[in-house]
């Protein structure tokens, strides 16, 4: 069962301690409290784990500082979208929205490589109106001889670019708990000129403790790909790893799935499961055309295969879509084959638009 209590009131207060006294009553019964920051005030969910079916919906709705209970009725407790369940789809984060109703373009670098690359990067962002991006630091590789990333030493650059060009949210991966503290120090030292959302990889979807320290942490929202060799369940289990631990801005991000049934793409496209992700869960879904796709091959239509699946994504009701570009990319470090050109920018935005306005209308008829 879940305890949504009225804005604003928290542990402390009197209300909170009434409704303590009363579970005191109840055998078995273990409490979880999560604090929800919106962007002007505070929730407090409280989760009740254990024979909670022995407690009395109405009875818990009557105490004076709960505004909703809800019981749970899917396997996903925290992130899951349950029976008469009002809690939100959405959280903010550095004065940018992320909903199931909204759509946010990360458009980056897939690996940093050189602050001239960044700069030329941010700049075209900025000169297109967009204030999100991607950039990687960490990059885990199949190979120990491949490019690892720049790590730290690349952070001051990239965040310091960030603020000069009003870029409020990069996401980045990392694959390791001290990543944290070292993206946390480099913000520390450019006067948080930027926002980071971090990145849990494919690779790192079941790394039980790395789900558990990042989601110890609240401060930086957490963007989860699905596993490429495990089920969606398991992936979904995978978030509510994070969202267990205390926080619950998480965005899922369908990447494609690792089978040769997907050739000649890289990866089998499975964004069909963005609407499914959206039914069983809080979660904004974001698309991935880049790592799905892998290349720049084109049809008769001199669409890029990308631009296509993009388009796909957004029709499907994707609320973030995370692209490669490059200055250059015959001189990316890594999967230069697969970004997209500078000059390709402002028709890929436009393209952008023009999907999402088609599935605007798509859900204005299907609400009547």
């Amino acid at each position: 069962m879940i305890l949504i209590l009225k804005p604003n009131i928290d542990a402390e207060s009197r209300e909170f301690q009434r409704i303590a006294e009363h579970l005191k009553n109840f055998q078995n019964i273990e409490m979880r409290v999560h604090r929800v920051h919106g962007a002007e005030q505070i929730l407090t969910e409280v989760y009740l784990i254990g024979n909670t079916a022995a407690l009395s919906l109405d009875e818990m709705r009557s105490f004076p500082g709960v505004e909703h209970a809800v019981r749970v009725s899917e396997e996903y407790r925290v992130l899951g979208r349950h029976k008469d369940d009002s809690r939100p789809n959405f959280f903010h984060y550095n004065g940018v929205e992320f909903s199931q109703d909204n759509l946010n373009v990360f458009a980056g670098l897939c690996a940093v490589d050189s602050p001239e690359s960044v700069e030329a990067m941010m700049k075209a962002l900025q000169e297109h109106g967009q204030v999100c991006t991607r950039m990687g630091a960490y990059k885990p590789r199949t190979s120990p001889y491949s490019f690892q990333g720049h790590g730290k030493n690349c952070l001051p650059y990239v965040f310091e670019l960030a603020g000069k060009y009003g870029i409020r949210v990069i996401a980045m991966e990392i694959t390791h708990e001290s990543h944290i503290d070292e993206i946390r120090e480099a913000l520390k030292q450019t006067g948080d000129s930027t926002g980071v959302m971090l990145q849990i990889g494919t690779r790192n979807t079941q790394n039980f403790e790395l789900l558990k320290s990042v989601g110890r942490q609240q401060e930086f929202p957490v963007l989860l790909k699905r596993g490429f060799g495990i089920t969606l369940d398991e992936s979904l289990h995978a978030a509510e790893y994070l969202a267990s631990e205390g926080n619950q801005k998480v965005i899922f991000a369908l990447r494609g799935m690792k089978t040769n049934i997907g050739d000649p793409h890289r990866n089998m496209v499975d964004f069909a499961h963005i609407p499914v992700v959206k039914r069983l869960t809080r979660m904004p879904v974001c698309g991935d055309p880049s790592h799905s796709v892998g290349g720049r091959g084109r049809s008769s239509d001199n669409i890029l295969d990308i631009m296509h699946v993009t388009a796909q994504a957004i029709v499907a009701g994707a609320n973030m879509i995370l692209v490669d570009f490059h200055p250059d990319p015959s001189k990316a470090l890594v999967d230069g084959p697969q970004a997209l050109r500078m000059n390709e920018l402002s028709r890929f935005l436009e393209d952008v638009a023009l999907v999402r306005e088609a599935y605007e209308k798509r859900v204005a008829l299907w609400k009547e």
